[in-house]
């Protein structure tokens, strides 16, 4: 029902882990540079790879801008500081759409642009959810990617929001924790372990190349794992994407989107243990949510996203024990990651993808915890359909291969080998971390909506 759209990088709530292994000499070895439009893809496997398209002067990032917006809705592609969908007069449109023999069209499966979501309201006079938030027209970015045009923010699409809907249904049910972790096997640590035994104290400049390969194959495969939504989502794609991408600028494999120093410009070999695992994962802001005196409204504050770090130790056996505690580089590497939140997602939109899932996680979270199903009566037969509505489309990700990486300071080289999101969006409503609508702005904003004023078949309004 959805377009098959190739994956793209996405970092998640969940769990990331990296590897530094120490090996003294001198010398440096070479940065791989990203593509200039980057993402991945999941083969019939379930491998991940990654992909790029080079676009060095923007050209074609230009015409696919002009193409889209010739052939959008002049309406929908009229940008809004707070454009409002209905989703039960949304699911009315889709089935209507679906009993003409129809797909849902371009507007309902891009929520007629909505760059983020920044309110949830509830209506139970007019048996109403709605969410609201910034919108644009879109279009399609080289790597499959959905895109504001004038922003170059991705858009929200249906397919997520019918994920995140899904995971929270009106029964009280639902995961403690959604995300992601990409985590090197137990026997790839211990062939790597003894790899480093055999040749790690004796290592020349020259042998730099041959090292990490010989890292890699030690290592070999690293699993993917996805928690709480189905893994052949687009969901759960950007998920692991933006997990991968980030764990790519901190090792230094890919230019970090802003100026900032990554985890291997601030670490220092001589105070690293050889078999320390840097362990890197996403987690929501959850200071960012503002509620109405009677709860039928919701307002997502701030970023939504933070970077947080640990530290393991692998054993000689590759089993991993959590030390408690990150190293001083990789505190500065997630806080530094942290600040820039905001410009990184601007430059690299796959981090704004997953800020958009944190957001639509915590909102149907709301939704569920506050039963707006209910006090609406909405049964959501439509989008909680897989077979009228599916979104179980794509290659889930299984495995990747290890990404290493070696870097000389001073007379030690260092090999680090990269790892998760975890979202767990019923923390984030907890009463020590909601905050209330003192200044009755959030409920201000609910009551400006007028629903009554819709014509029929009208699911979304400026």
């Amino acid at each position: 029902m959805f377009r098959r759209l190739p994956i793209h990088r996405f970092c998640l709530p969940l769990l990331v882990t990296g590897l530094a292994a120490l090996l003294p000499t001198a010398a440096r070895a070479q940065v791989i540079a990203p593509p200039l439009v980057a993402g991945v893809s999941v083969d019939a496997e379930g491998v991940l790879h990654r992909q790029g398209v080079a676009d060095p002067t923007g050209q074609l990032m230009q015409e696919r801008r002009a193409a889209a917006k010739a052939g959008l809705n002049p309406k929908v592609a009229t940008p809004s500081k707070l454009r409002k969908v209905s989703l039960n007069r949304l699911e009315d449109a889709i089935r209507d759409s679906l009993a003409g023999g129809r797909r849902p069209t371009d507007e309902m499966q891009y929520l007629a642009g909505l760059t983020r979501v920044e309110y949830v309201f509830c209506y139970p006079d007019t048996k109403d959810i709605v969410i609201a938030g910034p919108a644009e027209g879109w279009f399609q970015d080289p790597v499959g990617r959905v895109c504001g045009i004038q922003t170059g923010r991705p858009v929200i699409e249906l397919q997520d929001l019918i994920v995140a809907l899904r995971a929270f249904p009106s029964n009280g049910k639902g995961p403690g924790t959604i995300g992601c972790s990409i985590d090197p096997t137990k026997e790839g640590l211990a062939r790597m372990q003894d790899f480093l035994r055999q040749h790690g104290s004796h290592a020349t400049p020259a042998e730099t190349e041959s090292l990490v390969a010989n890292l890699q194959q030690a290592l070999g495969m690293q699993t993917v794992r996805v928690l709480g939504v189905p893994s052949n989502t687009h969901f759960a794609q950007v998920l692991v994407e933006a997990d991968y991408r980030m764990k790519l600028i901190g090792i230094g494999l890919e230019q970090p989107p802003v100026r900032m120093a990554s985890y291997v410009d601030r670490a220092n070999p001589a105070t690293v243990s050889r078999n320390a695992l840097e362990r890197w994962y996403f987690v929501p802001d959850y200071q960012c949510v503002k509620v109405s005196a009677d709860d039928l409204a919701m307002q997502l504050v701030g970023e939504g996203v933070k970077l947080v770090g640990a530290n393991e130790l692998v054993a000689a056996n590759g089993s991993r024990q959590e030390t408690g505690h990150a190293s001083g580089a990789s505190k500065a590497w997630t806080e530094a990651f942290t600040k820039n939140y905001p410009k990184i997602a601007a430059a690299a939109p796959v981090f704004a993808q997953l800020r958009n899932l944190i957001d639509l996680s915590v909102a149907a979270a709301f939704i569920q915890q506050h039963d707006f199903r209910g006090k609406v009566d909405w049964t959501m037969a439509i989008l909680s359909d897989e077979k009228q509505l599916p979104v179980e489309t794509v290659n889930a990700p299984t495995q990747v291969e290890s990404a290493v990486n070696a870097i000389w300071h001073g007379n030690h080289l260092m090999t680090p080998i990269g790892g998760g999101v975890h979202i767990d969006p019923r923390e984030a409503l907890s009463p020590s971390n909601m905050q209330r609508d003192t200044d009755s702005k959030v409920e201000k904003a609910r009551d400006q909506v007028d629903l009554k004023s819709l014509a029929k078949g009208q699911w979304w309004w400026d």
